[in-house]
């Protein structure tokens, strides 16, 4: 299959379209031609105008005699000549073109359609699309139903054109699920993170009920997120456990997303109970108990860091609170009265902030840097400032219009903290 059958096949419809608009300008000249070969009968007009003058001069007479008053003989013959004229006027007949101005205008149309077509935009990505369909489309198609596994060495020379054929394909198919998530993989395989999400996002929203693809798309979300379960990836989890209780791949998901999250409680609790699913199971599992044991070791050592933390409450002015937008971030860091770079930082959606009001707690866990951090920094006596700000962008460094507040300056000693943002970054 060739480039010319995609491109073959509209230029024909094109064509056939385009003849017959064609036709359908023609055909009142050919009409007129009929016209002029068959004229109208005008004997009907002729009595009618007969009948329009006799009325006239009986009317005449009715007001000579006295029947009718001059007002009402004026009107009515007003409104007669009126008649009179209409019925006496002729329409100019249309000049019938001969077959060269025929021929021209069905020769016109179709170029002028065409070279419209051609230069209201650039048609190049349309035909490069095309052959991409042409070239590689069965082997799309064969890759997002599971039919086979690696693409030939023929159909990667130009890996664009399949990435465009299987696009062009799960769009075409956008009610199967399983084409969403293979389409995953592939943007998985190319690095591009967000797509992959999207894609899963909607193989989910077909599926809801199918567990590999929700604990897949809970799994991505966490790890793009930065091992941080959102609202939307607890919520997937959530749904997948109540169907299967015991599953092993959900339930790991939320120890480490509660981790993350600080909740120790909690994360420790998802580790008991995926151990406990395990080691029912016949079998040796040694060295997957060995691996929750070193998670749950590994817990406890964060929880201890975080107790020597830091907690912050930040809380928005409520004259702020309708410039805080549903896609802000918001950065709340400890660092160096002096500056430099922070020891310790955090960066959260704007929905961690319940009614104007949130808690963060930060330690040596959100060091951005091993040897910079706030044990460190109480080791050596540095005096620490506590800063938050709302970025509208997500960008990590201020920008106009984001809102701050401004830096409290804490003691070594000092593990609470509050931070108001009251103001707007000019």
């Amino acid at each position: 299959m060739t480039i010319f059958s995609t491109i073959g096949l509209f230029i024909a419809l094109s064509a056939t379209i385009a003849l017959v608009l064609a036709l359908i300008v023609i055909m009142p000249w050919l009409r007129a031609s009929r016209l002029q070969q068959n004229p109208v009968d005008n004997q009907l007009l002729d009595i009618n105008v007969a009948v329009f003058r006799e009325r006239l001069a009986e009317l005449k007479t009715d007001n000579e005699n006295g029947t009718i008053d001059d007002s009402h003989y004026q009107n009515q013959k007003l409104e007669l000549e009126r008649q009179l004229l209409d019925a006496q006027r002729q329409v100019a007949p249309m000049i019938t073109p001969n077959v060269k101005s025929r021929f021209i205008v069905a020769i016109w149309v179709p170029i002028l359609a065409a070279m419209a077509y051609l230069m209201i935009g650039n048609r190049t990505p349309v035909f490069e699309l095309w052959q991409a369909e042409d070239k590689v489309g069965q082997v799309a198609d064969d890759l997002l139903t599971g039919k086979i596994d690696q693409p030939p060495a023929w159909a990667i020379e130009d890996s664009r054109q399949l990435i465009t054929a299987m696009q062009t394909n799960v769009h075409r198919h956008a009610d199967d699920p399983d084409r969403w998530m293979r389409l995953s993989e592939l943007f998985l395989s190319l690095e591009a993170t967000d797509y992959a999400i999207e894609a899963l996002s909607r193989a989910y929203r077909l599926s809801p009920d199918n567990d590999e693809i929700a604990t897949t798309y809970a799994q991505i979300s966490f790890f793009a997120n930065e091992g941080q379960l959102d609202a939307n990836s607890r919520r997937v989890l959530q749904g997948v456990l109540e169907k299967n209780p015991e599953h092993e791949g959900a339930q790991m998901l939320m120890a480490m997303g509660e981790a993350r999250g600080s909740n120790f409680e909690q994360a420790q609790g998802w580790i008991k109970r995926l151990r406990d699913s395990i080691s029912a199971k016949p079998g040796d599992h040694s060295k997957a108990l060995a691996s929750l044991d070193e998670l749950s070791a590994n817990v406890r050592a964060q929880e201890a860091q975080a107790a020597q933390g830091i907690d912050v409450t930040v809380t928005v002015d409520a004259s702020l609170l309708p410039l805080v937008k549903g896609d802000d971030v918001l950065f709340v860091a400890i660092r160096d009265v002096k500056g430099g770079p922070p020891f310790a930082a955090k960066r959260l959606p704007i929905s961690v902030i319940k009614q104007g009001q949130a808690t963060i707690s930060l330690s040596d866990l959100d060091a951005m840097m091993p040897e910079r951090n706030l044990k460190s920094a109480r080791a050596d006596k540095t005096q620490l400032a506590v800063v938050a700000r709302i970025s509208h962008s997500g960008n990590a460094i201020a920008e106009s219009g984001d809102l701050s507040g401004n830096p409290v300056v804490i003691s070594a000693e000092q593990n609470q903290v509050k931070v108001n943002i009251n103001q707007q970054v000019p």
